[in-house]
């Protein structure tokens, strides 16, 4: 990756949350980077390995004292996109949890920034780096499309969980913040443009903002004639039956990823761990029967959630050391970020939204 006579790079990790706790671990496991200060607004309990790092309340403040090479942002949705130009200002390269920003002006004043500062902008779509994703990505366009998406992703969440998802709906509804994954995924599939989007969306709890919704359902057309949906539901009402559908279909069959009957959809591990990818191929033989059975694609030892944020943090150490462009990478996050705005604008409008 990079010889042993480079410095490490000093990175200043914002925000501790599930997220920004893994990813300081990342840069706390990897030897090309050296954490220069941890920032949130409280004091959270570190784990053991992580003790003896600072925690600092304000990340303008340990940014233009420090002076760090990387910034890394995993705050609340609302503060990414100030952060992230801040820090590209100052001259950092920047890792930004997804969503990029919570509006697409903001997503693309980022990406300006990169590219004004000359810096490195990589955004957290974890999927990217996970093994059993980017198999079901060549199966799905070996087999030829157009194709039809059939994604979800609900959580049945509970105490410190259902508190967090509270916290992030105050921001950012669940069809946009996870949804921007699963768009990405499409996207990278078809490469055709997303032309339409349609949404719907319901409040199923008091403790949910009242201008906000905790389960979402989108709709969306490409130019190629390949349609998706993708659902999200957040809360202590979610069913855990059916919380985890990954289905591409196609003329020629389908590729699926299979879930491990046991898991439980407020596991972090669930959402990324695949255990299989089934392969359907649609051809039948002279008696009308199919030609080929199903195929079972074991995706066993593949990377758990810790496992992926180290993978994520190698990946942009690599991008900052081999100086590689990102330019497809950030236009990416952005068509997926607009995909899901407008559909939480199809929401909250009730009509279906062009592009």
């Amino acid at each position: 990756m990079s010889g042993n006579n480079e410095k490490p790079l000093r990175v200043l990790v914002a925000g501790l949350g599930n997220m920004g706790r893994s990813h300081a671990l990342a840069y706390h496991r990897n030897p090309g980077f050296e954490i220069a200060s941890l920032v949130n607004r409280s004091q959270v309990e570190l784990s053991p390995e992580m003790s003896g790092y600072e925690i600092r309340p304000s990340f303008k403040e340990a940014l233009a004292e420090l002076k760090p090479d990387v910034a890394s942002i995993n705050t609340y949705s609302d503060s990414h996109a100030d952060y992230a130009v801040a820090a590209l200002e100052a001259g950092c390269h920047v890792f930004v949890e997804k969503p990029l920003a919570t509006t697409v002006a903001d997503a693309e004043r980022v990406v300006a920034a990169a590219k004004a500062n000359g810096r490195k902008l990589v955004i957290g779509y974890i999927l990217r780096h996970h093994p059993s994703w980017v198999r079901l990505i060549a199966e799905a366009r070996d087999l030829g499309g157009p194709y039809v998406f059939r994604m979800n992703l609900n959580q049945q969440s509970s105490g410190h969980t259902w508190e967090t998802h509270k916290q992030l709906m105050k921001t950012t509804s669940p069809i946009v913040d996870c949804g921007v994954h699963y768009l990405d995924v499409m996207c990278q599939i078809t490469d055709a443009k997303p032309v339409e989007v349609r949404g719907m969306g319901l409040r199923l709890s008091d403790e949910v903002a009242p201008d906000m919704y905790n389960y979402g359902h989108l709709q969306v057309l490409f130019e190629d004639g390949s349609v998706g949906w993708y659902e999200a539901g957040w809360g202590p009402m979610m069913s855990e039956t059916a919380f985890f559908v990954k289905d591409v279909i196609s003329p020629n069959g389908c590729v699926s990823i299979v879930m491990d009957e046991r898991a439980k959809s407020d596991d972090v591990d669930a959402h990324t761990k695949t255990n299989m990818i089934r392969l359907h191929r649609a051809a039948t033989g002279p008696d009308g029967r199919f030609a080929a059975p199903d195929e079972n694609l074991s995706m066993t030892g593949e990377p758990g959630h810790q496992e992926l944020c180290e993978l994520e943090q190698a990946f942009l150490l690599k991008a900052i050391r081999e100086d590689i462009d990102l330019t497809r990478h950030m236009s990416d996050a952005v068509k997926s970020l607009a995909v899901c705005l407008a559909a939480d604008e199809s929401v909250r409008t009730g009509k279906a939204v062009r592009l």
